[in-house]
């Protein structure tokens, strides 16, 4: 964690300009450079901001203070711009590097955002500053004195526990994070009509729905990475499960529905291989999503069509050929070729693969492997 005395020395001139003029530098070439005050300070602020440039471009270029474990856990600016949430005034239960403030700060007329660390808080109000933003409020202190004595009134309450105990433990179950929401709902409905709870992608869409009956989920994925399961709560909040992919589209349902297995894998039938995105993997989906669009025996298998099918929330192949995974034919097949290895529903990892077939990574083919029943396929993709 930031010291005082470390965001006291980030605060001045000669710090700021050192960290100004290394930019793009080896961090841990300025770390050992003795020409540099505070070497190793700079050299930590380089490599986050480095890390920062696509998850947090606005801070980039505003020179914003990043501090490692609260970058480590914040919202990228794309997931946190995606939130459905807005009105006159928003309740933020916990601040952090201020990112979800950040986007809300643009939707709303106020935004009152809490910080039980006094370094971290300062350095939330300083980042505010260097962002031009005049209409968020960080208050020291812990959601649960605030929310205890508080009585005004917002339009939603948004918050994002900390998901790591005092050993720095991952923590998974929501009762576990800080603060404890399921203990503050009482007092949190009496603030609020709606709430908004960030979890960890590795948050179970079923708890959430076991937790809060008449809640909406969404699993939010990025670049191919799930990125968060949020909790919807509260009035005109429609229960409803919803796999989101930024930049690539959304799937949603209402009603829950088994789709029947397809009865049999016409291998020499199929033409397209569909790999649907990883948060509607994660939302249990897939087979509902293709449900009528490709054929799919798993929620964490490929879908595969006869035609080409639309509105696919993931990537669309077109198949060459498949064939029974029959590891010395492939070696032989694939001597000498650079090729890109896609698997789903296959025991063997990806690097298994190359090491036991031989193949370098590379782009001259594609090739992707599965399970269907008890028999192992490999598509040779166009």
């Amino acid at each position: 964690m930031l010291t005082h005395e470390e965001y006291t020395l980030l605060l001045t001139d000669d710090v700021r300009t050192a960290i100004r003029n290394n930019r793009g530098r080896d961090p841990l070439a300025v770390a050992l450079d003795r020409t540099i005050e505070h070497a190793r300070l700079v050299a930590t602020q380089l490599k986050y901001l480095a890390r920062a440039e696509s998850k947090l471009p606005s801070y980039v270029e505003a020179g914003c203070i990043l501090p490692p474990r609260a970058f480590e856990q914040c919202s990228s600016e794309r997931t946190a711009a995606h939130k459905p949430i807005g009105g006159r005034r928003v309740l933020d239960l916990t601040c952090g590097l201020g990112v979800d403030a950040h986007a809300l700060a643009a939707r709303c007329e106020e935004v009152i955002t809490l910080e039980r660390n006094e370094v971290l808080a300062e350095v939330a109000r300083e980042n505010f500053r260097r962002l031009g933003i005049t209409n968020v409020t960080v208050l020291t202190t812990d959601a649960e004195s605030y929310v205890a004595s508080c009585t005004e009134h917002f339009d939603w309450i948004y918050a994002d526990p900390d998901r790591r105990s005092a050993e720095g433990r991952k923590l998974v179950c929501l009762e576990d994070c800080s603060p404890d929401i399921l203990q503050l709902m009482p007092r949190l409905k009496a603030l609020a009509p709606r709430l908004c709870l960030k979890n960890s992608p590795l948050f179970d869409v079923d708890e959430a729905r076991r937790l809060f009956p008449e809640c909406a989920v969404e699993v939010v994925s990025l670049g191919g990475e799930c990125k968060e399961v949020l909790i919807l709560v509260g009035e005109d909040i429609t229960p409803r499960l919803t796999a989101t992919a930024l930049d690539v589209g959304s799937y949603s349902v209402t009603e829950p529905f088994e789709p029947t297995p397809p009865s049999g894998f016409n291998h020499e039938a199929y033409r397209y291989l569909v790999q649907c995105d990883v948060a509607l993997q994660k939302a249990r989906l897939v087979r509902r999503h293709l449900h009528g669009k490709a054929d799919c025996w798993s929620e964490n298998g490929y879908g595969f069509a006869t035609e080409q099918p639309e509105g696919i929330v993931g990537r669309i192949y077109a198949i060459d050929h498949i064939e029974p995974y029959d590891p010395k034919r492939l070696k032989r097949s694939l001597k000498g070729v650079k090729a890109e290895l896609l698997k789903r529903d296959f025991p063997l990892a990806i690097e298994e693969l190359r090491k036991r077939l031989g193949v370098e990574a590379g782009n001259e083919r594609r090739v992707a492997f599965t399970k269907i029943g008890a028999a192992y396929w490999t598509i040779w993709l166009k």
